[in-house]
């Protein structure tokens, strides 16, 4: 595992909540010339800690959508069963984001499609596809609250830097 001081962690931090700023104005506030920050965020690239860069997007903006979060519960619960579904929502656009998790359900799923009957659809193809779903449970999200950028001052601090 990589060793991280303090100025790969303000690195981190800044680039979580600004990821466009310019190699030269993130040197400027860790405190470094141009070519020791390039190396550090490199070093970061390449150990896999920082695996990319993404614009945020205000879709309400360009398109009309509905976000859903959805609870899957899988029918049986070997590894293959796992696998297959996993295998089955890799391939679906609209599912951009899926954790597998302890307690009730076995996922939940974060869906982005153009509306509900879009939505239905999806459930109804996993359905058909007997990818093992046995039961899922419908979030529509009527606004977004708060999202933000990982914590990493709160995640890191007190914590041993490895």
């Amino acid at each position: 595992m990589l060793k991280l001081d303090d100025r790969d962690l303000k690195i981190l931090s800044i680039l979580s909540s600004e990821g466009r700023i310019s190699k030269a104005e993130l040197a400027k506030r860790v405190n470094l010339s141009a070519a020791p920050a390039w190396e550090r965020l490199k070093r970061l690239e390449d150990a896999g800690i920082i695996a990319g860069y993404r614009a945020e997007i205000q879709l309400r903006t360009i398109s009309a959508h509905v976000t859903v979060f959805m609870a899957a519960e899988l029918e049986s619960h070997r590894v293959q069963d796992f696998q297959m579904f996993e295998r089955a929502i890799a391939p679906l656009d609209e599912v951009v984001a899926c954790w597998a998790v302890g307690g009730g359900f076995d996922y939940i799923l974060q869906i982005v499609t153009r509306d509900i009957n879009s939505y239905q659809r999806l459930v109804d193809h996993l359905l058909e596809a007997r990818v093992g779903l046995a039961r899922y449970f419908t979030y529509v999200v009527t606004k977004p609250v708060k999202m933000a950028p990982l914590p990493l001052d709160k995640l890191l601090s007190g914590a041993e830097k490895k």
